[in-house]
């Protein structure tokens, strides 16, 4: 994807990737979120929106021109064909936008955060040099969903459900950063990362 030093950053739902994230931001590091570039495809007017509307019909488009991302969510969590339909949409329009924006990218190494990464390896192998997984109890990521998306823990385990397991992100990791105590801990374990990245980036 670019000459960079590229690290592929991942972890479920809750686990704290946008907090690992943001620090390696303010530590200089160029920060890429499948996420964000996600919600501006299937804003109004976004690249994704004309496609969604041919594969999903008009019901899944808001008055707004936007993507109904409540209806969405439960047709793709009661039905995975149209899951792994909207990803076909998707996923390419995002790696374009990634690629694209990568190679314009000015930091001391480059992060991709990946929701899904371990769930595409396949595809996000080949792309990144090293894998970071945040990790964290599940008991702990159903929580900080519960606390901060006003979900209950059916909602957030029916989640969790669609993505991979605990342990196959922890085997596919070449860091993991463990953030199940308090945010000291996340930001010295993610400043050690940084640091190794780094003296990594200066060598390629």
């Amino acid at each position: 994807m670019t000459a960079k030093l590229t690290i592929g950053l991942t972890g479920g739902i809750g686990s704290g990737k946008s907090a690992v994230a943001q620090l390696l931001a303010a530590w200089g590091a160029s920060v890429l979120d499948a996420d964000v570039i996600a919600h501006a495809l299937t804003a109004p007017g976004g690249a994704a929106i004309a496609p969604i509307g041919e594969a999903f019909g008009a019901a899944m488009i808001t008055a707004g021109g936007g993507l109904d991302r409540s209806r969405m969510r439960a047709a793709v969590f009661a039905d995975p064909d149209l899951r792994h339909r909207l990803e076909a949409i998707l996923h390419p329009r995002i790696g374009q936008v990634l690629q694209e924006r990568a190679t314009q990218a000015q930091g001391a190494y480059l992060v991709l955060v990946v929701p899904l990464l371990v769930e595409g390896l396949g595809r996000w192998r080949s792309a990144v040099d090293r894998i970071a997984v945040v990790d964290c109890a599940e008991e702990l990521q159903i929580e900080r969903v519960m606390r901060r998306s006003n979900l209950d823990a059916s909602q957030v385990r029916a989640i969790m459900a669609t993505q991979a397991t605990r342990d196959a992100r922890r085997a596919a990791a070449d860091d993991l950063i463990d953030n199940g105590a308090d945010l000291a801990a996340l930001q010295a374990r993610t400043h050690e990362l940084h640091a190794q990245y780094l003296q990594i980036a200066r060598h390629i």
